[in-house]
C-alpha cells in the first residue's frame, strides 16, 4: 500500500509538473507541424508543379495532422510519465536524462507508426514528415531540459552571491593574528558587539591571551600559520572583513632574521590580500604604525613623506602599496597606523617604553631613559582595538583605501616626558638620562583625520596606563616582567624563532613546513631595500 501511495503521491498534478505536461505537448505538436510545413515546401519546390496539387496536398497534410496529432500527443505523455519525467524517477534524474529523453520520444513514435499500420487510412502522415518529427521532438525534448539544468544552476548561483553576503557573511569576521597585543584587546569588543569571529592564530603563546574568550559561542579559532594559502582559503570561506593583526612586530624582533621578517610582513599579507579579494571580501582592515614616518621634527599628518628607518616600517610601507594598488569599488582595504601603544591586553608586552619604564620603576626602583628628546603618540592598546572595531562599523565609501593614524594629539610626548610621568607616580624610583640612543626614530602625528571621520577619541591616558601597569605589577599577576613571553624580540630569540622557521610537529596537524627564502630580487620587486638593522637596547624599544 506504501508503493502504491508513493506512487500515486508522484503522479500528482502540481503546478510545475502541469507546465511541464504543457511545455512538451506543444514541443510535440510544434515539432508534427514543422515537420509537415518542410515536407510540404519541399514537394511544392521540387516535386509538385501544378498550383491545384498545392491546395489539396496543404489540406491533406491538415487533416492529417488533426486526425493523428491527438494520438501522438496521448502516446508521448503516456511514455513520458512511464520514463520518470514528471515524477523524477531514478533513472531520468541520473547523469543520462539526454539518453531517457531519446529513448521515450523514439518508443513514442515506434508506438504511433505501429498503430498508423494497423488502423491505415484513419492515421494519415506522411513517413517523411514522421521521421522529420521524430528527429525535431527530440532535440527540442533534450534541448529543453539542458536549458532548463543550466537556468537553474545560474540562477542558483546569482541567489547564492547576492543573498551570501546578507544570510551567511552578516557580522563575520577574520582576524588574523587575534591573539597577539592588540588582537587579545580586540576579541572582547568584536563578541560584545554580536559578531561572529574566526580567530586565525599560530598561538605561539598559547591560548592564555584569549582564555576568558574561548567558550563564546560565536568564536572559532584555528591554530595555523597564515603564510598558509591553503589554511588562509579555509578561514576566508563565509567572511566579509578581514582585520589583519599578524607580523613579526617591532624593529629589534625584525632584525633577528630579515628574510623572515619579509616573509611574514610582506609576502603573506599581500598572498592573504588576494584571497580575501578572490573571495568577495568587502573589508580588509591592515595594521600599520606610525613608525613609517621615520625621523621627522615637523608635526606629521597622513599626506606626510614617509621616512622610515627600518626594516620593520619598510615591510609595513611595503604592504600598504600592494593593499593600495588592488583596491577596487569591491576590494575596500583601509590602513591603522598605530602610534606606540601601551597597558595590558589579554597578550601583555614589557618591550614598549611606557610599559618597561614602569615596570623599571616598580621592580628595580630606576628609570633609565635612552634617547629623551626623541618624540613618539602613545596610544593604549584597548584604544587601538577601539579603532578597528569603529573602522569595521564606518560606512564603506569612508574607509576604502585610506590611511588613518591611530592616537590622540594631546598624547605625543618625549621619551623622557613619559619616564617624568613614570617618576611622579612612582616617586621611589630614581630617574636616569642615559644620554642618545641609536633609534632614530622621532615623530609627533596629527590625529584630526581619524577624529574627524570615525569619531575616535581615546579612552585612555598615559597616566591611567602607567598606574594600570603598576597595579599589575603591585597585585602579583606579572611576577618577571623581564620574562621573555613578555617581549617579543626576547621570545623570538630564545623560544619562538625555531617554530616560525621549521615547524612543531607534535600538534593536531603540521602547521607549517620550512618556508621557502625568497631571493632579493623577489624583495627589490616589492620597494623593499633590507636595511641594516642595529641591534637596539630592550630598554629603548618602543615599536608599535
Amino acid at each position: 500500500m506504501r508503493i502504491i501511495m508513493h506512487a500515486l503521491d508522484n503522479f500528482k498534478l502540481t503546478g510545475e509538473k502541469s507546465l511541464r505536461i504543457i511545455a512538451d505537448v506543444l514541443m510535440v505538436n510544434g515539432a508534427v507541424i514543422a515537420a509537415l510545413a518542410l515536407r510540404y515546401f519541399y514537394l511544392v519546390a521540387f516535386e509538385v508543379e501544378s498550383s491545384d496539387r498545392y491546395t489539396r496536398i496543404f489540406w491533406t497534410y491538415v487533416s492529417g495532422y488533426r486526425s493523428s496529432a491527438w494520438l501522438l500527443t496521448l502516446i508521448c505523455l503516456v511514455v513520458f510519465f512511464a520514463s520518470g519525467f514528471y515524477s523524477y524517477g531514478r533513472r531520468y534524474a541520473g547523469r543520462y536524462k539526454a539518453l531517457i529523453v531519446a529513448q521515450a520520444v523514439s518508443l513514442s513514435f515506434l508506438l504511433f507508426g505501429f498503430f498508423s499500420y494497423f488502423f491505415g487510412k484513419t492515421l494519415d502522415l506522411p513517413r517523411g514528415a514522421l521521421i522529420i518529427s521524430w528527429l525535431l521532438t527530440t532535440a527540442l525534448l533534450i534541448a529543453s531540459r539542458v536549458w532548463s539544468l543550466l537556468w537553474r544552476k545560474m540562477v542558483r548561483a546569482e541567489r547564492m552571491l547576492m543573498e551570501q553576503p546578507q544570510a551567511q557573511k552578516e557580522g563575520i569576521v577574520l582576524v588574523i593574528g587575534g591573539a597577539g597585543y592588540i588582537g587579545s584587546a580586540l576579541l572582547p569588543k568584536l563578541l560584545e558587539k554580536g559578531y561572529r569571529v574566526r580567530l586565525l592564530d599560530l598561538l605561539l603563546y598559547g591560548t592564555e591571551p584569549i582564555q576568558d574568550s574561548l567558550d563564546h559561542p560565536n568564536l572559532e579559532v584555528v591554530r595555523a600559520d597564515f603564510r598558509h594559502v591553503d589554511k588562509v582559503v579555509e578561514c576566508m570561506r563565509g567572511v566579509d572583513s578581514v582585520i589583519h593583526l599578524g607580523a613579526i612586530v617591532g624593529d629589534p624582533a625584525c632584525a633577528l632574521d630579515q628574510e623572515l621578517t619579509i616573509e611574514i610582513n610582506l609576502m603573506a599579507t599581500r598572498m592573504i590580500a588576494e584571497v580575501a579579494k578572490g573571495s568577495g571580501v568587502s573589508r580588509f582592515i591592515f595594521a600599520s604604525t606610525c613608525s613609517v614616518y621615520g625621523a621627522n621634527d615637523e608635526l606629521l599628518d597622513e599626506h606626510s613623506v614617509l621616512n622610515p628607518v627600518s626594516l620593520y616600517a619598510r615591510s609595513k610601507i611595503a604592504s600598504e602599496q600592494v593593499l593600495r594598488s588592488m583596491a577596487n569599488d569591491q576590494f575596500a582595504p583601509t590602513f591603522l597606523r598605530f602610534g606606540t601603544i601601551y597597558g595590558l591586553s589579554g597578550r601583555t608586552r614589557f618591550d614598549l617604553v611606557a610599559n618597561l619604564l614602569t615596570a623599571q620603576a616598580i621592580v628595580n626602583n630606576e628609570i633609565t631613559v635612552f634617547g629623551g628628546d626623541q618624540w613618539r603618540p602613545f596610544l593604549h592598546v584597548d584604544d587601538a582595538a577601539l579603532a578597528v572595531l569603529k573602522t569595521l562599523e564606518a560606512p564603506l565609501e569612508q574607509v576604502c583605501n585610506e590611511s588613518f593614524n591611530v592616537g590622540s594629539d594631546a598624547q605625543n610626548f618625549t621619551i623622557m616626558q613619559v619616564g617624568e610621568m613614570v617618576n611622579r607616580l612612582v616617586p621611589a624610583a630614581k630617574l636616569i638620562d642615559m644620554g642618545a640612543d641609536g633609534d632614530r626614530r622621532n615623530y609627533r602625528v596629527n590625529f584630526d583625520k581619524i577624529h574627524r571621520t570615525l569619531r575616535f577619541t581615546p579612552q585612555w591616558t598615559l597616566d591611567q596606563g602607567i598606574q594600570q601597569v603598576i597595579e599589575v605589577i603591585a597585585s602579583g599577576k606579572v611576577t618577571d616582567f623581564r620574562d621573555a613571553k613578555y617581549s617579543n624580540v626576547k621570545f623570538l630569540n630564545e623560544v619562538g624563532s625555531n617554530q616560525l622557521i621549521s615547524r612543531v610537529n607534535g600538534w593536531p596537524y603540521e602547521l607549517m613546513k620550512e618556508p621557502p627564502r625568497r631571493r632579493a630580487t623577489d624583495r627589490l620587486n616589492l620597494g623593499i631595500v633590507t636595511p641594516q638593522v642595529e641591534t637596539l637596547e630592550l630598554s629603548t624599544e618602543t615599536a608599535s
